[in-house]
């Protein structure tokens, strides 16, 4: 709805001019004032008599800059005898508007274009507040200050300000010593994104330009107090390039001024804006590199409910294992082409699996953490468990407590699915009392247990010759004889042992297809007594076996 403003207090005559600004308000004016200021209003007035032949002319003009408040300025400036205070609040509303109607000394020699810019010749004087409180004025016409240099301008102007307090280089090197000059870091957040990236591009620091540890810090501190402040008005989308120039800074200063927990900050704090694919992939390969200094808190980062549905992102640690995997491979060749001495690629090598082991703990510890998630599913819980090769992991009790949680978690899963869920165990490397607690657990599947059980048994027994192995017999003495008897009966005792284990569990796992038989046909008979309300017969003892 249109609102009305009469502006007619000063003269007697009738207003013979409606003007209607941006579709916001309609101004009743007088022709012969505003004309005696405006070029292009009196080219417009011509242009709207000549079509309608009527006395008194209607006027819509659009995309003024400032909308009805800065009309209503330039109004007042006309019928107050070309005066108005000039503040720096103002101001560049004043200039931009002046500028778009044309009031130049074309069409008064007191006209309001000169007042504004003989104004803002003062700018190098100006306080470093007043010169961000004048950047804040133009977030409403924003493009046509930019269009007419004034923005330019006063980033100009900011910059001398940062120079004149501070040493104006720390912004275009990657220095440690940036506290000292982030005085002017909190003001700037109350500037829209996109005076943040007119500022960027004045130091020629936006996007893929950007590297300046200084700009990164600044950039992360806007985005983490602006952005997500509450009284936030901008859309996610519209931080998304600073968010990008962050990433590209980042990823060029490198390791030498963020931790690992650093970096991992850094992407909790982009993440929401739509940072492009590119930057991502630059950013988690520079996180995965250095995943062996990570920690827990680190990676465990929030799903936010999104693609994977999950409480905390999987996917994200998959991709960062597999980058670690496959940068310690790499490493791994190139020490091997090169020639070096044996003691150096020994102690290479020796560095890497160290790394390697120790983001095996890390994951055995984040498999524990998520497991209880309820809408964790199968396939994410074996692909961050299969993510780290076989060697990465000295022992696999780890593992087996974080199935055993899931399992604990997930109570509905079906036999088939919790023998699916053990496939990532190395049963050989379970300890002793890992391997028992798993043959005692009623979660796991029997046939699973006896796996378990067979892997034990024959990591103790030792191995047998193949029997294409031939034995040469020597002429010996009486003494090597009894020894060589000895040492065969030994063998042939051995021999026994093994062949009487093998037979046990072949018993064992005849006997756990049988059960497994038996409870299935015992659960079909189960639902259809259910089914068909007859509750009177007892149920066989086995059927309420905890280990089904």
């Amino acid at each position: 709805m249109q609102e009305t403003v009469a502006m007619s207090l000063q003269l007697q005559s009738p207003c013979d001019l409606q003007i209607h600004v941006n579709g916001q308000q309609t101004f009743f004016l007088h022709q012969k004032v505003l004309s005696r200021f405006s070029g292009k209003l009196r080219k417009l007035i011509k242009q709207e008599k000549k079509k309608t032949q009527i006395k008194n002319s209607g006027i819509e003009i659009l995309d003024f800059p400032g909308g009805s408040e800065g009309f209503e300025l330039i109004s007042r400036f006309c019928y107050n005898n070309n005066n108005i205070k000039i503040t720096v609040s103002n101001v560049c509303l004043l200039f931009c508007s002046a500028n778009f109607l044309e009031m130049s000394e074309k069409w008064s020699s007191c006209n309001l274009l000169h007042q504004a810019e003989t104004f803002l010749e003062g700018l190098y004087y100006w306080s470093w507040h007043d010169i961000v409180k004048s950047l804040k004025s133009c977030e409403l016409f924003l493009d046509y200050a930019c269009s007419c240099g004034l923005i330019q301008r006063l980033m100009t102007s900011l910059l001398a300000k940062i120079a004149q307090n501070s040493d104006i280089s720390t912004l275009f090197r990657g220095s440690e010593q940036t506290k000292s000059c982030s005085w002017w870091f909190e003001e700037m957040t109350i500037l829209p994104p996109r005076m943040i990236q007119e500022f960027l591009r004045t130091l020629g620091a936006f996007g893929g330009e950007n590297n300046s540890l200084l700009l990164t810090r600044f950039l992360l501190y806007y985005i983490k107090t602006s952005a997500q402040g509450t009284n936030n008005v901008f859309s996610r989308n519209e931080y998304s390039g600073l968010a990008d120039t962050v990433v590209y800074g980042v990823v060029c200063i490198g390791k030498t001024a963020f931790s690992c927990r650093n970096l991992f900050g850094v992407l909790r704090i982009v993440s929401g804006f739509g940072i492009s694919k590119e930057c991502r992939g630059s950013l988690e390969k520079l996180i995965g590199g250095m995943l062996d200094q990570a920690t827990l808190d680190d990676i465990l980062v929030c799903g936010g409910g999104g693609h994977n549905g999950g409480v905390y992102d999987v996917n994200l640690v998959m991709r960062l294992i597999r980058v670690f995997v496959h940068q310690q491979q790499l490493h791994t060749q190139c020490t091997q082409s090169v020639p070096l001495p044996q003691y150096h690629r020994h102690d290479d090598d020796k560095v890497s699996m160290t790394k390697l082991r120790k983001v095996g703990r890390l994951i055995d510890k984040y498999l524990r953490e998520i497991a209880p998630d309820q809408s964790l599913k199968i396939s994410k819980f074996l692909g961050v468990a299969e993510s780290l090769p076989d060697h990465a992991r000295d022992c696999f009790d780890g593992v087996y407590r974080a199935i055993d949680i899931y399992l604990e978690s997930h109570p509905a899963l079906s036999l088939e699915e919790r023998s699916r869920l053990c496939r990532c165990l190395n049963y050989e490397k379970l300890s002793l009392e890992a391997c028992k607690d798993l043959a005692k657990n009623p979660r796991i599947s029997p046939r699973i247990a006896v796996k378990a059980l067979a892997s034990q048994s024959c990591s103790t027994i030792p191995t047998i010759k193949d029997n294409n192995s031939q034995l040469v017999l020597y002429k010996t003495n009486k003494s090597d004889h009894q020894s060589s008897s000895t040492s065969s009966d030994h063998q042939s005792l051995q021999e026994e042992e093994h062949e009487y284990m093998r037979l046990h569990l072949q018993k064992m796992q005849w006997r756990v297809v049988e059960l497994e038989k038996i409870c299935k046909d015992m659960k079909g008979q189960m639902t259809k007594m259910v089914k068909n309300g007859t509750h009177t017969k007892a149920l066989p003892r086995l059927c309420r076996s905890q280990y089904f």
